[in-house]
């Protein structure tokens, strides 16, 4: 069992594992041995999950979540099996956490207010003055 927080932890039985071969450089190793884990959960058939978690959850996912609604989540970071496994649960425990965390607050529109304006508007006509002021003056001989 994977517990993400005090309401929410999902069995392992909703969690199913394929081992892969590793793609890239590495010999031998990588030509004989699945060390790769391909971890799949369904999301949206999952009764550990509650409705709100799940909805963000699919939306966090983003590429990782297929048509069906399962989160597929490939470890191939270390040379053991054992290790890729644990790398793709503590990831997938990751992304459940962060989608069971509160939404953010909605942002409010908000305008500025006159007095603001007024201080913005008199700072820059000091500022000119003050620029004016350093100007060359050209001396007349009258």
């Amino acid at each position: 069992m994977i517990y993400i927080d005090k309401n929410i932890s999902i069995e392992d039985n909703e969690i199913h594992e394929d081992f892969i071969r590793s793609s890239g450089p590495g010999g031998q190793n990588v030509n004989k041995v699945a060390t790769a884990v391909q971890l799949r959960f369904d999301v949206r058939n999952s009764p550990s999950l509650p409705e709100n978690v799940r909805e963000r959850l699919i939306s966090i996912a983003g590429k990782r979540i297929t048509k069906d609604g399962v989160l597929v989540i490939k470890a191939a970071r270390f040379r053991t099996q054992e290790q890729n496994r644990r790398d793709a649960i503590e990831r997938l425990a990751g992304l459940v956490g962060k989608a069971a965390e509160a939404p953010p607050k909605p942002r409010r529109k908000t305008r500025p207010s006159k007095a603001s304006k007024e201080r913005r508007v008199e700072a820059k006509r000091r500022h000119s003055t003050t620029k004016t002021m350093r100007s060359l003056v050209i001396k007349s001989d009258e």
